[in-house]
């Protein structure tokens, strides 16, 4: 119907192709042997495959053994820690603050603020309006 050429081994698979039966259920075809795994070699095993490990491994800046000490620090040992840094961090800060107060009355003197009154009040004068004036 479709055109196609079968070539044909023998007339018995002819004769069995013409009454349409099935080839995966004669015994004797290639499909059938296929189907059932006959003639196949029994001592191929299923492929192994390899189960995932997990592997620890130090980070950009700290060693392995660095994390690993930090795990297992006690919480009370890495409160006390943090708590500590956070006061040298905030006496930095003092530190650095009362530097520029310092720095900041040094420069602030009496006559330093004197000229600088002399110049704002000397940039407050008005000058007259020409609103009366006509052109």
């Amino acid at each position: 119907t479709d055109g196609k050429i079968y070539n044909f081994v023998n007339k018995k698979s002819r004769n069995a192709y013409l009454m349409k039966k099935n080839p995966r259920k004669i015994a004797w075809t290639v499909l059938y042997r296929r189907k059932m795994k006959k003639g196949t070699e029994q001592d191929v095993s299923k492929k192994r495959t390899r189960k995932t490990t997990k592997f620890q491994r130090s980070i950009q800046g700290a060693t392995l053994e660095n994390i690993l000490a930090k795990r297992n620090q006690k919480p009370e040992v890495r409160k006390a820690q943090r708590e500590q840094e956070i006061r040298s961090q905030k006496e930095k800060l003092k530190a650095k603050k009362e530097a520029k107060q310092s720095t900041k009355k040094k420069t602030d003197t009496k006559a330093v603020r004197a000229a600088q009154k002399k110049i704002s009040k000397s940039h407050t004068k008005s000058k007259p309006t020409r609103s009366g004036v006509m052109m």
